[in-house]
């Protein structure tokens, strides 16, 4: 991921060095768990602590050796001194990098799961905050009836309270390590290394392996932060069209020196949510070239290995960035609710038409015949451009059915949001 776009804590997860560093760990657990079998003198293991790793050597190494994992070997073989005879016994090269790559996700994931809660929070306060704020619920960007503001939060809270909920549950699938040799077979050591090195490094381990552990392991969990990443665009596509001039009941933070246009200084234009927007094509493009990278040769061939070292590492980086810069503007937000009363009456009240139309059906009309009478009055209002309660009182044929009394106390803004209080309990977030 480009640096403008990484948060420095995810980000060193996937640095050169920190990958082979891992290496190094997975490498010296190896040499423990044969000492404990006293396949090899005691003592090994303790030699990689003093190792000390040099991402340019090791580059400059592989620009002979066409290989990263042999570069290392060799960076590391020379400190090793004669220790080195014991180094890699068993292994090939996917069980440093799908063991060392199991264990950057799980550390990747807990920063991930760490910034959703945090926008939860922000989310959850503005569900609260927002509960009894009247605004114009719509439909195929047409209003529809009167809805809660708060509700919309609450919305997105839900969506996102699961997508956590799945996310953390993945790990135990996702993040699983393999160390059984070049087709995972075991021939050189017991399954129990295995064991020992992954719960060492606090991952799961692959019941079966081949070469590689299974890549729907990794389309599985580049869905679920493309679902993550999704499901803050419908968002912040929300406040975009809300942040609009005709619209004006929301804003994305504007900050004291920021600047919205090289050529209109009057310019605020809700430039996070849209970066947000694109930030989640990102995500679902490699969410589908994951996919791609389930079907390989036989035991495996390496197709999906050049896709990986950029779609994973981006793939969280992205999916962090975007969570914390959704936090900001969820936080920061500015909300109108002066402009969602003057939207409300924009429409001159013919969203009240439900209203009507079920009063009339309580009344013994069937439904067919209520709607085309409340659509005829409906329809006059929008032609004429007039007002939906006038007109309803002045129908004679809305008068054979109900009384004024009753068309007027229709016309209440406050009777849509009845229940929303039944809706929130259901998430108790008091």
């Amino acid at each position: 991921m480009v640096e403008r776009y990484t948060p420095k804590e995810i980000g060193k997860i996937w640095k050169d060095e920190e990958k082979f560093e891992r290496f190094l760990r997975i490498e010296a657990l190896l040499c423990e768990a044969l000492e404990k079998e006293k396949r090899i003198p005691q003592g090994v293991s303790k030699a990689f602590s003093k190792v000390k790793i040099s991402p340019q050597k090791i580059r400059k190494i592989e620009e002979k050796t066409h290989h990263d994992i042999i570069a290392f070997l060799k960076h590391i073989s020379g400190q090793l001194g004669d220790k080195a005879q014991y180094l890699h016994i068993g292994l090939t090269s996917s069980d440093l990098l799908d063991t060392t790559l199991a264990w950057q996700i799980k550390d990747a994931t807990k920063i991930i799961l760490k910034d959703l809660d945090l926008v939860l929070e922000e989310v959850k306060k503005k569900a609260i905050k927002y509960k009894d704020t009247l605004c114009m619920g719509r439909t195929h960007g047409v209003h529809a009836e009167i809805y809660s503001f708060g509700l919309k939060f609450l919305y997105l809270y839900n969506d996102l309270n699961h997508e956590r909920r799945i996310l953390a549950e993945s790990l135990s699938y996702v993040a699983c390590g393999k160390v059984s040799g070049a087709v995972g077979t075991f021939v050189y050591f017991q399954p129990k290394v295995e064991d020992y090195i992954c719960k060492k490094i606090g991952i799961n381990r692959a019941n079966i392996s081949t070469q590689i552990v299974s890549r729907e392991r990794i389309a599985y969990y580049l869905f679920i932060l493309s679902l993550i990443g999704s499901t803050i665009e419908r968002f912040a596509t929300e406040i975009r069209h809300l942040h609009r001039n005709e619209v004006d009941e929301v804003k994305e933070p504007f900050y004291k020196g920021q600047k919205g246009s090289s050529a209109m200084p009057h310019k605020q234009n809700p430039i996070i949510c849209e970066r947000l927007c694109g930030l989640a094509r990102l995500l679902r493009s490699n969410a589908a070239a994951a996919s791609e990278n389930i079907n390989l040769w036989h035991e495996r061939d390496i197709s999906h290995s050049s896709v990986e070292r950029v779609i994973i590492p981006d793939s969280t980086i992205t999916v962090d960035y975007s969570l914390q810069k959704f936090k900001e503007v969820i936080k920061n937000l500015k909300v109108n609710p002066k402009s969602m009363l003057k939207n409300i009456e924009l429409n001159r009240g013919i969203v009240y038409s439900q209203k009507v139309l079920i009063k009339l059906m309580e009344k013994g009309l069937s439904r067919m015949a209520a709607y085309d009478l409340v659509q005829k009055v409906a329809l006059g209002v929008i032609n004429k451009s007039s007002n939906f309660r006038d007109e309803a009182l002045a129908s004679k044929e809305l008068g054979k059915f109900l009384k004024k009394t009753e068309i007027e106390a229709i016309f209440d803004p406050y009777t849509y949001l009845v229940n929303v209080d039944k809706i929130y309990k259901r998430f108790k977030l008091f």
